[in-house]
């Protein structure tokens, strides 16, 4: 029966299709309705608002859990009803017991973006780029759809086309905004509303980790952090680098990707086998704070973590050389290095796969560097901006952003 398979890309352009017309479809048939129920009535209109929910955040996964829980939390406080849909059948937000948030679980797969494809609402707020290009349309009953970063880099890793078709961007510093501003230049789009909200993840962060103790390891406790994809150091230098570092007698806590987890089976399963000694242990929790704050070091390559981890924890940083391809990012339409690749000789120390067998010594010698901490504290400046204050800025403009939309269809 292989006439009837159908690939995977071919699958999604089908759905995404088969989602269009249902919705216009839908779309269609209500405006017919509404007509009608006019007609009938006298001519008495009703609200065509009524029925639509005022704040709705949408989450692909429970890891972006740390990004929202800080909204909602304001959100409650200020006791505001508010949607929270996610594609994570066991997301922190379903039994959160909040009373004015609501958490819905949308199912897997293709069963979110149906749902959310034709959604009505005044404000989505969401982390999840690719609004428009990939299964998630936009629903002609959403008023305004807002996106919140879930990294403190340039968002030039997104992939490409990520943002172009939100009406507006909750950035965490100048920095991001001067990256959005070139693409939308360079594209010839519309501007978008861009407002510097901060980093609500990273306030929460550092709360708390005011209130836990600074662990001291018996032996150095090494974190090796990736970003996933071909790029990622598992992906480029996975068992030669674990290799190295096994023989430095240090524990090694090894976190993947939650992307790696999903997508790249085949690099990890081995590696696990490989590497699963008494110095070795694999981490996948949700929350990534316990590792971070359980090592000394950490190695990485362009993930976004090397930013918690420099500005909330303030612990030596080694990256490794990955020459980065930048071919399915936005960072292809420009010529200039991304901006983290930029900054990480200022915050940390490149390894090179040639000095692998040096991996001891270089880590002993960077876990004395003191020369990085000013460094860090000058790239903290620039990325995280209107710290301490993200949830209340965005909460603040969500309902100034629902206030302007219901005076205008008052008019």
């Amino acid at each position: 029966m292989n006439f009837l398979y159908i690939d995977p890309g071919t699958g999604s352009m089908l759905f995404s299709l088969f989602i269009g017309i249902a919705a216009a479809a839908s779309f269609a048939l209500k405006a017919v309705f509404l007509k009608l129920k006019f007609f009938f009535s006298g001519g008495k209109s009703e609200s065509k608002d009524k029925d639509s929910i005022p704040y709705v955040i949408f989450s692909d996964h429970k890891r972006y859990w740390n990004v929202f829980k800080p909204v909602c939390d304001e959100f409650e406080k200020r006791k505001i009803p508010l949607a929270y849909y996610t594609a994570s059948e066991d997301d922190p937000v379903l039994n959160a017991g909040y009373e004015f948030v609501k958490g819905t679980y949308l199912g897997s797969k293709n069963r979110p973006y149906a749902r959310l494809n034709m959604l009505k609402a005044d404000i989505v707020l969401s982390t999840t780029p690719g609004l428009d290009v990939y299964q998630w349309k936009k629903s002609r009953g959403v008023k305004k759809y807002v996106h919140i970063p879930h990294t403190v880099d340039d968002l030039s890793t997104y992939r490409m086309f990520g943002l172009d078709y939100y009406d507006a961007v909750l950035v965490t510093g100048e920095h991001q905004e001067k990256f959005i501003r070139k693409v939308e230049e360079a594209r010839n789009i519309r501007k978008k509303e861009i407002v510097t909200a901060g980093c609500t993840y990273l306030d929460a962060m550092m709360e708390r980790a005011k209130k836990v103790e600074k662990v001291t390891n018996e032996k150095i406790t090494v974190l090796v952090a990736p970003s996933w994809g071909k790029s990622g150091i598992l992906s480029r230098f996975g068992d030669k680098l674990l290799s190295a570092l096994g023989k430095t007698g240090f524990k090694i806590i090894v976190r993947p990707h939650p992307q790696t987890v999903v997508s790249e089976q085949n690099i990890l399963k081995p590696l696990q086998e490989k590497f699963s000694g008494e110095n070795f242990e694999w981490n996948f929790d949700n929350d990534n704070f316990a590792c971070q704050n359980a090592s000394d070091i950490m190695i990485t390559d362009f993930s976004g973590i090397i930013f918690d981890y420099t500005f909330i924890f303030g612990k030596p940083l080694i990256y490794a050389d990955t020459n980065f391809d930048t071919m399915p990012y936005d960072a292809d339409w420009f010529e200039q290095k991304i901006w983290a690749l930029r900054v990480l000789p200022k915050i940390g120390v490149e390894l090179k796969e040639k000095d692998f067998p040096e991996i001891s010594q270089i880590i002993q010698k960077t876990l004395k560097d003191s020369v990085l901490k000013e460094s860090i504290e000058q790239i903290k400046k620039e990325a995280w901006q209107n710290r301490s204050n993200a949830a209340k800025t965005v909460a603040d403009y969500l309902i100034d952003c629902r206030k302007e939309i219901k005076d205008k269809n008052d008019i």
